[in-house]
């Protein structure tokens, strides 16, 4: 499998995000902890999302995120991740093409259902959510494209503690190298940095072109504080960039360094999927030539625009909105 002509593709985790508003009595009723994040099983998974009240769906997963946000700034993202033949893989497929992004990934025939976060919003804005993983974990370095003609590669670190993860990212290393294309990674979370210290670490030192983090990410990957473990770091990626919520974000080039505030729209209301779109703001800047700084800056109205509201995929115009800067 080929990918068609993109500037990035994006390689994570398929998820369809469900979301819906509901009274307390609803979580009650449900067994739902509210406010919590539950790894749930597919018969909890397929009861939830049947029961339900008026549903939105939205494709999710951290790349997905990302590569949305790529593509509505006028930039071409494909999107490599497992969903299953069923009506939900139906809908993500649909909806992240609805947004421009090509999906080059794999849709199951057999198996596991297709992954979903059942997102439930109660009056107070508290978000109790409910995921199943289901065929997104059996994604494996089969399911990516043999080669590419993206400038760039993204993996995102939620899939490295997938049961093929390091094979996946072993292969998306060696596609890039085949292919001249720069592969950038996020960290995700620091658990996951932590659970897989030594092969991440390996990893980012021996691949990675381009790192996203923040502070709690950099610190489990340098193992001191957030200074001590840039200055290492830095060594190793010839960009690295971390963001540093309210405070903003740095980032470092070779001896060069860019420091940017964070740029909210209006009131924060939801800081979901804040890195996802932070990272394609700034991918969409440095595949169309723009300089580290505009890059940046890019990079942080897009996640300015995305925490002003619930969900992760915009409500303004991103394209015009970013037109400020120029």
């Amino acid at each position: 499998m080929k990918t068609s002509k993109i500037d990035v593709l994006f390689v994570g985790n398929a998820i369809m995000d469900v979301l819906s508003s509901c009274n307390e009595s609803f979580l009650k009723e449900h067994c739902i902890e509210k406010g919590g994040m539950n790894l749930i099983d597919e018969e909890r998974a397929l009861y939830l999302y049947s029961n339900m009240p008026e549903k939105t769906e939205q494709s999710g997963g951290s790349a997905a995120n990302s590569a949305y946000g790529f593509s509505c700034l006028g930039g071409k993202a494909g999107f490599s991740g497992q969903v299953a033949t069923d009506a939900v893989g139906d809908s993500f497929i649909s909806d992240l093409e609805s947004g421009g992004v090509s999906f080059a990934g794999k849709q199951a025939k057999t198996g596991l259902a297709t992954a979903r976060s059942m997102i439930l919003i109660t009056p107070d804005t508290i978000r109790s959510m409910n995921t199943y993983l289901g065929t997104s974990l059996h994604l494996n370095a089969s399911h990516l494209p043999e080669h590419t003609m993206a400038k760039i590669i993204y993996l995102e670190g939620y899939l490295f503690d997938a049961p093929e993860g390091p094979s996946i990212f072993a292969r998306a290393a060696e596609i890039a190298s085949q292919s001249g294309a720069e592969l950038a990674l996020s960290l995700s979370d620091s658990w996951c940095v932590d659970r897989h210290f030594e092969a991440l670490t390996e990893f980012v030192k021996d691949h990675v072109s381009i790192l996203f983090c923040n502070e709690d990410e950099i610190i489990s990957l340098g193992q001191t504080d957030v200074h001590g473990s840039v200055v290492l770091i830095s060594n190793w990626v010839d960009e690295l960039v971390v963001t540093k919520g309210a405070a903003g974000a740095n980032i470092l080039k070779e001896d060069k360094q860019v420091n940017v505030p964070a740029m909210p729209c209006g009131e924060v209301v939801d800081t979901t999927g804040a890195g996802d779109l932070f990272a394609s703001g700034y991918l969409f800047g440095r595949v169309t030539g723009a300089s580290i700084l505009k890059s940046a800056e890019l990079a942080s109205l897009c996640a300015g625009e995305i925490i002003c509201h619930f969900g992760a995929r915009p409500q303004l115009n991103l394209k015009e909105f970013v037109a400020q800067l120029n």
